[in-house]
């Protein structure tokens, strides 16, 4: 019988109370909960929201990862409601439409960095606030576990009951509530914690919103799982300093997060001087150890990058250095369980299905996929949720790939994302962008190409490229174009590159709160350019 995170957890506070389960820093200081402690919290919480609300209501939690997260949500789930996490960066309009949608009861609100401009979002209801961050709106988390009584046990006969709903990010279009279950999570973190041979309780880092699955699937239930201890960031500011101080064994973090990584490294070891040092036997010991120290990964044991494809030079410049990155693959849809790079790594691919994963490619490209954790079905949406299942229970990914000899999967792309240009062909942008992010300078690129005979490449310099000149910059970008072009078919070869004034960010509304970057967004400012870039004469054009 598939134990559920519930049930993990009650029994690690029962087996191994004192054994440390949360760290939480806030003003500098380190606040410890046990598992014992933190059970006495959670069954506080439970019988306040038990006693509160109607049975199986929905509930919010609004913050960034901290250790009142995971508490609240085993909270939630002890007393029998359903969780509906929120991205803690969304602007009140995104906040409103998701309340709204899934008719929350409640909301926990925690870890913000404008609640104020967030605020008018939340329609009118019970309101409870996180200790430590400075909210006193509706009730406070303290007074709830003051008094109120810790309930005696929760309904543990819930496995097939909807445990949250999870809106996806929203690359494209309205986000849609993806209800995953009990029995869903406690899966994935058994079969997780079995396949990457976590066999004792480990040291996890949570940084990635736990408002996505990822973070979600495969950080909070592996740990719960495996009775292991979860630290937490204070802010952006000190997360490279926690992260040195927590030292983490189990690491995981998206593309972006790798790439800052090695910036930090080149930033005081140019490329060239650090090849230099690797090629000399001793040294080259002492400076891998030295840089994944200061990394804070020199206890990490695994280390994952999900959530968007990572750039094959990035994984092979971390492999350089002794740090093993495995691409995993995932979705909501899915609870993040699909594909990884678990038993053997083959760089360019996201790996071989977990065990009792079914794969197959459809016949117009799509990857499908069937296993038990598959989604409920999307909420109050039953319409959509039939279109994206076949006939015989595959979930319809909405991403294109191709699978070797071996099993692995290669993503080419999104079904969605493809585009057509005026020679009437389709052009799948992934694979080319991937090409582009293999220059250091290069942040974040998207490859565009309606309305114009050839596509072109909107380019976001990384910080350390800013301080080049405008020359150097030209440069480098037209050699690596000339780089890519020729292993392109004709019709996909690059026209121009566009170096933009701006980076795309959360708060320009440019990417997902996981770090994507939002295509259509970028089309709908872009897209009258596209014309007057596609004509001009240089081959790298500045916005």
């Amino acid at each position: 019988m598939i134990e559920t995170p519930l049930q993990c957890f009650l029994k690690w506070e029962q087996k191994a109370g004192d054994r440390i389960f949360l760290r939480q820093p806030a003003n500098s200081e380190w606040h410890t909960y046990s598992y014992r402690q933190a059970g006495n919290e959670i069954r506080r919480l439970a019988a306040y929201l038990a006693s509160e609300l109607p049975a199986e209501s929905n509930v919010a939690i609004l913050s960034k990862n901290c250790a009142h997260w995971l508490m609240a949500d085993l909270a939630i789930m002890m007393a029998g409601h359903v969780s509906v996490p929120v991205y803690p960066t969304l602007s009140s309009a995104g906040i409103n439409q998701i309340l709204t949608h899934s008719n929350v009861a409640a909301i926990f609100l925690g870890k913000l960095d404008d609640y104020p401009a967030q605020q008018q979002g939340i329609p009118a209801m019970k309101k409870i606030c996180f200790p430590l961050y400075g909210y006193h709106e509706g009730v406070l988390w303290d007074d709830i576990v003051k008094g109120n009584p810790p309930m005696k046990t929760g309904d543990l006969n819930h496995h097939k009951k909807v445990a949250t709903i999870m809106y996806s990010s929203g690359t494209t279009g309205t986000p849609k509530g993806v209800m995953l279950t009990h029995e869903a999570f406690g899966y994935v973190g058994e079969e997780v914690m079995r396949d990457l041979a976590i066999t004792k309780p480990e040291r996890f880092f949570s940084y990635l919103p736990l408002s996505h699955i990822a973070e979600r699937g495969l950080m909070e239930m592996v740990a719960l799982a495996s009775g292991s201890t979860i630290s937490f960031a204070e802010s952006l500011d000190q997360f490279a300093e926690n992260l040195r101080h927590e030292k983490p064994s189990i690491f995981g973090g998206v593309p972006r997060i790798y790439a800052k990584f090695q910036e930090g490294v080149l930033k005081k070891i140019p490329q060239q001087k650090l090849e230099r040092l690797l090629r000399l036997p001793i040294v080259s010991s002492i400076v891998k150890r030295s840089i994944i120290r200061k990394l804070g990964l020199s206890k990490a044991k695994v280390i994952v990058s999900g959530a968007a494809p990572t750039p094959v030079s990035l994984l092979a410049w971390f492999a350089k250095l002794g740090l093993c990155v495995r691409e995993v693959y995932g979705m909501t849809e899915n609870t993040a369980f699909s594909h990884a790079n678990y038993r053997k790594i083959k760089l360019g691919t996201v790996g071989e299905p977990w065990p009792n994963v079914e794969t197959k490619i459809s016949d117009d490209g799509e990857i499908l996929i069937r296993h038990k954790a598959l989604m409920k079905g999307y909420y109050r949406d039953p319409e959509t949720t039939a279109q994206v299942f076949t006939g015989d229970g595959f979930l319809k990914t909405g991403d294109q790939g191709s699978i070797d000899e071996d099993g692995f999967l290669t993503i080419t792309g999104r079904v969605k994302d493809q585009f057509k240009t005026d020679k009437a062909k389709f052009i799948a942008p992934a694979p080319i962008e991937m090409k582009f992010l293999a220059n250091t300078d290069i942040e974040q690129v998207c490859v565009v190409g309606m309305g114009i005979p050839q596509p072109i490449a909107l380019i976001v310099l990384a910080e350390s490229a800013r301080n080049k000149s405008k020359a150097e910059i030209n440069n480098a970008i037209s050699d690596q174009i000339q780089q890519i072009n020729p292993s392109l078919e004709s019709y996909e070869r690059i026209a121009r590159g566009v170096v933009m004034k701006n980076p795309w960010t959360l708060e320009n509304g440019l990417m997902t709160p996981s770090l994507k970057v939002k295509r259509n967004e970028i089309e709908k400012i872009f897209f009258s350019r596209y014309p007057a870039w596609y004509r001009e004469t240089n081959l790298i054009v500045w916005e």
